[in-house]
């Protein structure tokens, strides 16, 4: 007999389209688990996944969009990310407001689990990246309020902090992970986040939890789930 899901419920993600996305609709679909995207661009979309994802095309700057996006799912997983200085696709617009608008229009429908991709060195404004349009700073405003409107009874949220990003398969290295703030430099494959935020969804050590994670060594795992046994919640308050 075939084994059921880890997790039973649909997820929407949101950013699917981009490298990142890419992996964590991957790691849903390989767990047995109902995936749906939601991209500005059907086509890409249908090209990409083809028939095994449900697609909803809609703009993050629209909250009748997310809206449509959202509804009959139980969970969310946003990769988004900024690809410009001005306009729709600024940090402004994407990791600061997108990412707002998507929290507060998951919170309405009823969504239980939303987990999320933010960066490395998210609190100092003053690292270099933050000359990229304060990125940094609007991802960092993007996490408060994630947690301030899913650290609530009958929902959870988990926000994992990546150092620069790297292609490769998952399940490759040994992770580092900390809080706080504290790591500056390291890489890991988008797969290892990807499936960082996929496990999230089941593990109960994984809620209401942020947290930095870069590759610690090459070593093959069978498993991420223990990157979050030493984690401690995040309240009262995170840095």
């Amino acid at each position: 007999m075939e084994k059921p899901p880890r997790y039973q419920g649909r997820v929407l993600v949101a950013g699917a389209t981009g490298k990142t996305g890419q992996w964590v609709v991957q790691r849903l679909l390989h767990y047995g688990i109902a995936v749906r995207v939601f991209s500005r661009n059907r086509e890409k979309a249908l090209a990409l996944f083809g028939n095994d994802v449900e697609i909803v095309d809609g703009k993050i700057q629209s909250g009748s969009d997310i809206a449509r996006a959202v509804k009959g799912c139980r969970a969310v997983i946003a990769t988004l990310g900024s690809s410009s200085v001005k306009g729709e696709s600024s940090p402004g617009e994407v990791d600061r407001d997108g990412v707002i608008r998507l929290v507060d229009e998951a919170a309405k429908a009823g969504i239980q689990h939303f987990a999320i991709i933010s960066s490395l060195a998210v609190t100092k404004w003053y690292h270099p990246l933050n000359l990229f349009a304060g990125v940094l700073s609007k991802k960092w405003e993007a996490e408060e309020h994630l947690r301030a409107i899913f650290a609530k009874p009958g929902r959870s949220y988990t926000i994992v902090r990546p150092g620069g990003l790297k292609d490769g398969e998952p399940l490759l290295h040994k992770l580092r992970v900390d809080t706080g703030d504290r790591l500056w430099n390291g890489f890991i494959n988008r797969s290892d986040v990807a499936e960082l935020l996929c496990i999230s969804l089941w593990l109960e050590k994984a809620k209401n939890r942020t947290f930095e994670v870069i590759n610690e060594s090459e070593e093959p795992q069978t498993s991420l789930e223990q990157c979050y046994n030493a984690l401690p919640p995040d309240f009262p308050k995170i840095v």
